[in-house]
């Protein structure tokens, strides 16, 4: 995410997953468009992302133009709150009731002041879809008696407040079906991304990074998607300890740059048994917070490595666990021919290049060549998803996720427009 930020408007051309709009004629044509506003937040804890856009169609076709953005932190002393949640610290029931509701009044403020900026009223969309602040995440491989899943933020508030339908909770279903509950993301890339003639992956480098990898012409049944791995949240979290909280993260990935990676340290990590497990898999902060940096610095200082390198080594980390999870799981399968980099870790230039480096000769870019900011793709995505729960439809890949059956994700809070 772009800390801060503005809503972007003047309808951007509609876009498909097929090819340029002007060269396609799809049923979606005829279909009436439906705007809505998909709202994001990550295992970074950094803010929210909101995207208002515009969308028609059903799969496997989707016309969808991205008509605004916005981008703005979490207060301080809300992100140091929820800090202390997803890294297991001690917090009482009532505690948590009130960061769920908390999250809802800075989701709904977030939304309206997408709206205000653009210029749409709450009456004119259809539904927000609100991924929620996860703060608990294990598996039904970590969990013996089953998946878990704990996203905060109060959906009701939201609806509440923007008078418009809301839809949330959109990992639930999916753990219920025995899924891994994430990553859910992959539905939304098949119809926003896929390529009649490029084999594509597109990798989000969030907290923690996933991917989607599609063969040209994919079916939903051909996308394989995953966590790889640790994204920004270990580099975060470094600049972090090693700064004593003065900085968040490697800006411009300067330390990275100026570091060296020392590639036992890298090697060490990558023996970690999550990065052998074949997919469907998912991973958080549990695995790579707050405890897996302290054991990181503690490595790194009896390798003799400096802070720079420390960085270094951990933007080498992502890189590594993205390049073996491409090559050993997804590159048997597919043919491939690019990869495209979103979310924060696409506007970190050491990153970027390590990618390249570790995926070549697949060309890398990032999602700014499909027609998405960077920091819009997740937020885009459960715009995606909150239009297919109104319609109805399954949205999650139980090859994806593990699931038994595929489920209409989420739950909807509110009243359509125009209730009385």
């Amino acid at each position: 995410m772009r800390r801060g930020g503005s809503a972007r408007g003047g309808g951007l051309p509609a876009r498909g997953g097929q090819g340029p709009p002007q060269r396609r004629r799809t049923a979606a044509a005829h279909a009436p468009w439906q705007r809505l506003v998909g709202v994001m937040s990550g295992t970074s804890l950094d803010g929210v992302d909101c995207v208002l856009a515009s969308l028609r169609g059903a799969p496997p076709r989707l016309d969808w133009r991205l008509d605004a953005h916005r981008a703005a932190p979490f207060p301080v002393g809300l992100r140091r709150r929820l800090l202390a949640v997803a890294e297991g610290g001690p917090i009482t029931a009532g505690e948590i009731a009130h960061l769920h509701y908390a999250l809802g009044e800075v989701y709904a403020a977030a939304v309206l002041e997408l709206l205000s900026e653009a210029r749409v009223a709450p009456a004119d969309l259809a539904a927000v879809g609100l991924s929620g602040q996860t703060v608990y995440h294990r598996s039904a491989r970590e969990e013996p008696s089953g998946g878990v899943t704990l996203q905060l933020g109060a959906a009701a508030v939201v609806a509440e407040r923007v008078r418009v339908r809301v839809v949330s909770d959109f990992r639930a279903a999916d753990v219920a079906a025995g899924g891994e509950g994430a990553p859910l993301v992959p539905y939304a890339d098949w119809l926003l991304f896929a390529s009649r003639d490029e084999g594509r992956v597109v990798l989000n480098v969030g907290g923690i990074a996933n991917l989607t990898a599609m063969p040209a012409g994919a079916r939903a049944a051909d996308v394989v998607a995953f966590d790889t791995g640790p994204g920004n949240l270990v580099l975060d979290g470094l600049v972090q300890f090693l700064s004593g909280g003065r900085e968040t993260r490697d800006d411009g990935g300067a330390r990275a740059a100026r570091g060296r990676a020392d590639d036992g340290l890298v090697a060490a990590a990558l023996a970690d048994p999550f990065f052998a497990l074949a997919p469907p898999r998912s991973t958080g902060r549990e695995r790579f917070g707050r405890a897996f940096v302290e054991r990181w610095v503690a490595d790194g200082r009896a390798r003799g490595l400096s802070d720079d390198d420390l960085v270094a080594s951990a933007c080498a980390l992502t890189a590594c666990s993205v390049a073996e999870a491409v090559q050993r799981f997804v590159a048997p399968r597919l043919a491939l021919q690019a990869v495209y980099v979103a979310g924060g870790g696409a506007h970190n230039p050491a990153l970027l290049a390590a990618l390249g480096s570790r995926l070549a000769p697949l060309r890398v870019a990032t999602s700014a060549a499909l027609a998405v900011p960077p920091e819009c793709r997740e937020a885009l995505a459960f715009a995606v998803l909150a239009h297919e729960t109104l319609a109805g439809r399954p949205s999650n890949l139980p090859q994806v996720t593990g699931a038994a059956r595929a489920a209409v994700l989420g739950q909807i809070t509110g009243e359509p427009r125009g209730a009385a």
